[in-house]
């Protein structure tokens, strides 16, 4: 099996237009490619950081709102400033991309304009048979760079049926910093991405020396691509000492990646003080962090609304979680669910944490509680 095309879609700053764009992910979906989206009002800086982190192989821009030709000759710009000529540029805008300003950008180094009219066949065709080549490789020029190639080695080396050892991870020049490792997960729609961003934020404010990683995960099937739409609802994590990668499960089940625990492995070699870990959203059954030494700790995310008791007494995560959070606590049924979770844990007799947020909320008081909790042992 050979490893998908990953391509980075996003749309500029001040350019809220993305139903084009959210159709030609789903193209490109349908026909193996993994999409890391990014999604509207994002900066050159934005972009260009996380088609660095996710080791893409090209960058998709759909702009609406004019300002196309100066917007897409930065990217290609700071690309090149930053010693990632290798991935490359396309894009497209309806009718606001004449063919003149194609021309020009063209010549600034953009590598295909699409044209109002163009089949989403064409556009997935280009895409295949221009980014699904083996591609140059220079010398990294950043340890961001040099990190996402390794992990995309790992990743590959997976996907050809080989797990890299120990020792062809392991970095001896490196200074092992031993960083904490969280694990979250939860039903899908729980909230788990906001509240992890939410998280990043009062790291980044407390300690601004610390650096996190985050590996986001999202569901795929085997010789299908992937939405890898995290980084998407990421404001706070848009950040230089933040290192973000996008996995696809690629046909596992349980809601990880065959090549998450080697590239943990890997990033327990680099400088992070924190590394979290997404999961797909999960079900009942699901025991992600099992294999021994994967996580430090483990926070399961829940909604109010998960149904009846029953359902909880179905729930595996509830006797495995370190941490239970019960997020969207505004809600009509949060109290309720809060007491309902409470006397499932003291079934469990492990002195389990149960903690009430507003993710979404600034400042909210349930959020800074976990935050303590989790980095307790972190401070400076």
């Amino acid at each position: 099996m050979v490893a998908p095309i990953r391509v980075l879609t996003a749309v500029p700053i001040c350019d809220g237009h993305d139903s084009a764009i959210n159709t030609i992910n789903l193209e490109f979906i349908r026909h193996g490619i993994e999409v890391i989206y990014l999604g509207y009002h994002r900066s050159v800086g934005d972009i260009v950081r996380a088609a660095i982190q996710e080791d893409v192989r090209a960058i998709g821009i759909s702009s609406y709102n004019g300002g196309h030709v100066e917007f897409f000759a930065e990217v290609v710009d700071l690309l090149r400033k930053r010693g990632a000529s290798d991935i490359k540029v396309f894009g497209g805008g309806g009718g606001t991309i004449t063919h003149k300003d194609a021309t020009k950008m063209e010549r600034q180094g953009v590598d295909q304009i699409f044209f109002a009219g163009t089949s989403l066949t064409e556009m997935t065709d280009y895409v295949r048979k221009h980014y699904g080549k083996p591609r140059r490789r220079t010398a990294a020029k950043s340890s961001d760079m040099e990190l996402a190639r390794k992990l995309t080695e790992i990743e590959e080396a997976h996907a050809k049926g080989k797990r890299r050892t120990a020792k062809q991870i392991r970095n001896p020049q490196s200074a092992i910093r031993n960083p904490k490792v969280i694990g979250f997960t939860g039903p899908g729609g729980a909230g788990k991405t906001t509240l992890i961003d939410e998280l990043v934020l009062r790291v980044l404010n407390r300690n601004p020396r610390a650096r996190i990683a985050i590996l986001s995960h999202d569901p795929s099937v085997v010789g299908e691509g992937a939405l890898l739409g995290d980084r998407a609802t990421m404001i706070n994590s848009q950040n230089d000492r933040v290192f973000m990668r996008s996995m696809a499960t690629r046909g596992q089940a349980g809601g990880l990646s065959p090549a998450t625990h080697d590239c943990l492995a890997q990033l327990a070699q680099s400088k992070f003080d924190y590394v979290i870990i997404e999961t797909v959203g999960t079900g009942q059954e699901a025991m992600p962090f099992q294999e021994n030494g994967i996580v430090d700790l483990t926070v399961l995310v829940m909604n109010p609304d998960y149904g009846s008791r029953l359902q909880l007494q179905k729930i595996v995560m509830l006797d495995l979680a370190d941490i239970v959070v019960v997020n969207k606590s505004d809600l009509q049924r949060a109290r309720t669910a809060h007491s309902e979770i409470e006397q499932r844990l003291e079934q469990n007799r492990r002195g389990q944490q149960l903690i009430d947020t507003v993710a979404k909320r600034h400042r909210d008081p349930g959020v800074d509680r976990l935050f303590d909790l989790i980095s307790a042992d972190r401070a400076r």
